[in-house]
């Protein structure tokens, strides 16, 4: 690589954002922060901004635009504010990565104008390829613009495909770890708070998340994600239980054989070979010790007492807009949670009841997307009051 790789990031300020500026700072020679954004953390995007020195920065909430403007004026960087400047700063011709970051249905339209513009994107956000995958990879075909998953499990099976793209995919096997509550039963689950469900094993990540791989539905999603990421079908994707999160995920091929990826859970890795592939770069991250793991696991996912999961694969087979559906509720139902409005169990019955309740749309355009999100919203809302 003779030039530097010039980075946005969307959504610097969250965990994946904070740990692919570890990897770029690691790597100043190779990678250079071109935007950063943030959505509430202006503080933190400050001194981001002051640290890599970017070309320009978007804060999402536009209350906070003064105080980044201001402390930003004698740094010579350009400062943007509200959620359309996130969807056109990505289109600046300095840009060559996009590495998008945000939460949830956020990341949608960000995505979009990213790729209409031709710009390489290391993908973070499944919400993205979850809400309108046969749109999102139809169009990136058609602009000839890469897509580099960051997600552990997706960048795993990349990395398992690596030489082998010329080989047809039997199944893929993506890992869970579990969460919180693995082999725990509904009438435990029933009385759970958000304080031990944001008590993930293995795995350091923002309360959303955090929240979803407590009820399986982070891996639910990564089920619709892979289908699009890879061309595969619904049974050509499997999910296995590993509670030791060493084994990221599994391909095996036509002749039987597997190939895996390992490692020890850091989300830096599979950032930083986003970024860098097709090279491997070097890394002082710790190293895996089969010593150390001498018993790795494997269980069947429990779809009765994680509903989520199965939701998941319901709407993957449905199609049209019903994952959008199941995306929508599902950021409802987490907020509401996270503010002891529903309980754990509660949330999936909300979001099975939104999923009957909005119209189906068979072959949805974008603006059928923007109105399925907005309506699914409002239905859960008024779920949720309802139960209240």
């Amino acid at each position: 690589m003779s030039e530097k790789k010039r980075v946005a990031i969307l959504g610097s300020t969250g965990s994946i954002g904070t740990q692919a500026l570890e990897v770029i700072e690691s790597h100043s020679d190779k990678f250079e922060v071109e935007v950063l954004t943030a959505q509430n953390n202006a503080k933190l995007l400050i001194e981001q901004a002051i640290k890599f020195q970017p070309n320009a920065v978007v804060i999402a909430n536009e209350q906070f635009y003064d105080e980044v403007r201001d402390a930003l004026f004698s740094h010579d960087i350009k400062v943007y504010a509200g959620t359309n400047a996130l969807a056109q700063v990505v289109e600046m011709e300095s840009i060559d990565v996009v590495l998008t970051a945000l939460v949830g249905y956020s990341g949608l339209m960000p995505t979009i104008k990213a790729i209409e513009a031709g710009k390489s994107i290391a993908l973070a956000n499944k919400e993205t390829l979850v809400v309108a995958g046969e749109m999102i990879t139809k169009m990136a075909r058609e602009k000839g613009v890469n897509i580099y998953p960051v997600d552990s499990e997706h960048s795993a099976i990349f990395q398992c495909l690596v030489g082998e793209f010329h080989n047809p995919i039997e199944k893929i096997i993506l890992t869970a770890s579990g969460g919180p509550f693995r082999g725990r039963d509904r009438d435990y689950l029933h009385h759970v708070t958000k304080e031990q469900a944001l008590k993930h094993p293995n795995w350091d990540m923002g309360a959303k998340i955090t929240i979803d791989s407590a009820s399986m539905m982070n891996k639910g999603l990564e089920v619709i994600e892979a289908k699009w990421l890879f061309g595969l079908k619904a049974e050509q994707i499997e999910v296995v239980v590993h509670p030791q999160s060493i084994v990221h995920s599994l391909v095996q091929f036509r002749d039987g054989s597997i190939k895996a990826q390992l490692g020890l859970p850091d989300m830096r890795i599979p950032i930083q070979f986003a970024l860098s592939y097709p090279d491997r770069f070097d890394s002082t991250f710790p190293r895996f010790d089969f010593l150390q793991y001498p018993n790795l696991t494997f269980e069947q996912p429990d779809l009765k007492t994680f509903k989520n999961l199965q939701l998941a694969y319901d709407a993957m087979e449905k199609g049209g807009n019903a994952p959008c559906v199941l995306n929508a509720a599902n950021e409802v139902v987490v907020a509401a949670f996270l503010k002891n409005e529903v309980g754990f169990l509660e949330m999936s019955d909300l979001i099975e009841e939104t999923m009957h309740a909005v119209d189906f749309v068979k072959h949805p355009t974008l603006d059928d997307f923007v109105a399925t999100d907005k309506t699914s919203r409002i239905k859960t809302e008024e779920l949720i009051k309802s139960k209240v």
